[in-house]
């Protein structure tokens, strides 16, 4: 099932010396249960694409079509659709500085349901899926690089999203926490047929992708 098709998708920038054109129809479709990345130098654009897939950003013009249903950016009820059917992840983790580990898993869930009780009994149950559940009750600042990025990925898992976003998320771990980062990644999409759509400057885990796109001048070429 086709869960992202996106058409002549086009975005620019006013700066001091005119537009600046960023997306050039940009044509794209990630089946449900996929891994793709998206590779590109820096400034071509790759996070402003993954932000206007997210539904953080709009477009100029070009469509975007989830589960077959047209959305924008401008659609009422937008940011309830983007707790419960997408999930984010970014290189600066974004957790809540005065939240437990546990917490800040909870919050969407939280958000979309009113639910304390049952929002916490999830964020231990992904605490414990991802090794991590004694740290359970630390603050952001008494983790690990690592242990901050699981959180953030179990965070974006704790609706069960239909797709997750994840922008460099390798970007301020060692190889060795990258790697694990990866694996346990790979291991979602297999045992859950999780979708993931991942910006990266390493080819390394691009090549483990399903598929991988390369942003240039800004257009999309499939590598894979």
């Amino acid at each position: 099932m086709k869960i992202l098709n996106v058409r002549n998708l086009k975005k620019s920038y006013e700066d001091a010396k005119g537009k600046l054109e960023i997306l050039k129809d940009i044509n794209l479709e990630i089946n449900s249960g996929e891994m793709v990345a998206i590779t590109g130098q820096s400034g071509s654009g790759k996070s402003t694409l993954l932000h206007i897939l997210g539904m953080l950003d709009e477009v100029d013009s070009g469509t975007i079509e989830f589960l077959e249903n047209k959305i924008s950016v401008k659609d009422k009820n937008m940011n309830s659709f983007r707790n419960e059917q997408i999930g984010f992840v970014f290189q600066f983790h974004y957790l809540l500085e005065d939240f437990t580990a546990e917490e800040n898993i909870a919050m969407p869930a939280f958000i979309k349901t009113g639910d304390h009780k049952a929002s916490i009994r999830k964020a231990r149950e992904l605490l414990k899926k991802f090794d991590i559940y004694e740290r359970k009750d630390h603050y952001p600042n008494q983790l690990s690089g690592g242990e901050q990025q699981r959180v953030s990925v179990a965070r974006a898992l704790v609706n069960n999203p239909k797709i997750i976003f994840a922008d460099e998320p390798t970007g301020n771990l060692d190889a060795k926490h990258s790697k694990d980062l990866i694996d346990l990644l790979i291991s979602l999409n297999k045992d859950f047929q999780q979708t993931f759509v991942i910006i990266t400057h390493n080819k390394q885990i691009a090549n483990q992708m399903d598929k991988h796109y390369l942003l240039t001048n800004g257009k999309l070429e499939l590598i894979k």
